[in-house]
């Protein structure tokens, strides 16, 4: 990847970061807020990659907890996994697919709340399963209706010119 597509990149998801701490996570429907990075993090993951989406998710995660002033490295740690799922998706599953920025925002948001949630219990933080259970439609609800404008509007901006190697099939020898 270049330089030039490397700082596109890093400052679009700096820009996300920023507007979804300060605007989207205050409004709040059934509990869930829409996850406009998330959303942003699986279309930079399925048209770059998942190395590239593993790292932008990193910064992206670092950007949210040090602006909240949340557990250092919880969020980092699940939009890493996060945006490294739908890297290889991408990759692999979801290529040329039309249906991958659908598929992968759906799972990668079931997988934020739900790991987001596990990780808060295991650190010692109140967690309610009937506020997990009733945000978690909610949540997916939200990021469904987001994935399609916001791949196109990403796809846009960052291009889809560098193709991602696909990967190889495993031939098994006898």
């Amino acid at each position: 990847m270049s330089v030039g597509n490397g700082l596109k990149i890093a400052v679009l998801v700096f820009l996300v970061s920023i507007m979804q701490v300060s605007a989207f996570s205050s409004i709040r429907i059934d509990g869930a807020a829409p996850d406009l990075l998330l959303v942003t993090l699986v279309s930079v993951a399925l048209l770059r990659g998942s190395i590239t989406g593993a790292v932008t998710g990193f910064l992206a995660g670092l950007v949210v907890d040090v602006a909240t002033l949340g557990t250092l490295g919880l969020t980092s740690l699940l939009l890493t996994l996060a945006g490294y799922w739908a890297g290889r998706y991408g990759e692999t599953t979801g290529r040329g697919r039309p249906h991958a920025p659908l598929v992968a925002t759906v799972v990668a948001t079931v997988f934020v709340e739900l790991g987001g949630y596990c990780l808060d219990a295991l650190l010692g933080g109140p967690v309610g399963v009937r506020a997990v259970l009733l945000a978690l439609p909610a949540a997916v609800i939200w990021n469904a209706l987001l994935a399609y404008p916001v791949f196109a509007l990403v796809r846009k901006l960052i291009g889809s010119t560098e193709r991602v190697e696909r990967a190889r099939e495993v031939e098994l020898l006898v």
